[in-house]
């Protein structure tokens, strides 16, 4: 199974999501894609056994990912202050993996529906939903 976590910034929520899955799943692989160096390095650190960053390794891993896990601005054009290219968001947006997506404010996009829960609470509901689909 290829489960990927892209995230961006300092890689702060990428970082927490690696640590949780290798706590809880620790036979996972996991491949961090950074949009910058930091956030890369920052996962790897965390646990995740691959790691690459910028937009062509989202672009080439995204086609063939069981799982993609991340900010709800990866799927988004220009979040991250515009780490996040069209072509980015646009790989992650039409791969057909299954998309966990950690609603983020500061995205500037809101999903109606959502409840107003902390961060650690969005990621254990990414760590749950991961679970239930390896099974």
């Amino acid at each position: 199974m290829k489960i990927i976590v892209i995230d961006g910034q300092g890689g702060k929520i990428g970082t927490i999501i690696v640590r949780q899955l290798k706590q809880s799943l620790p036979e996972l692989k996991i491949m961090a894609i950074g949009t910058n160096s930091i956030a890369t390095a920052s996962m790897l650190k965390a646990g995740a056994e691959l790691g690459a960053t910028g937009e062509n390794p989202v672009v080439v891993n995204c086609g063939d990912a069981d799982i993609i896990i991340g900010p709800l601005g990866i799927v988004l054009a220009n979040s991250f202050l515009g780490e996040v290219t069209p072509a980015m968001a646009q790989a992650v947006a039409q791969s057909p993996a299954q998309k966990i997506l950690i609603p983020v404010n500061k995205c500037r996009a809101r999903v109606a529906g959502v409840r107003e829960l902390s961060l650690g609470e969005y990621i254990q509901m990414a760590i749950d939903q991961v679970k239930e689909i390896i099974g």
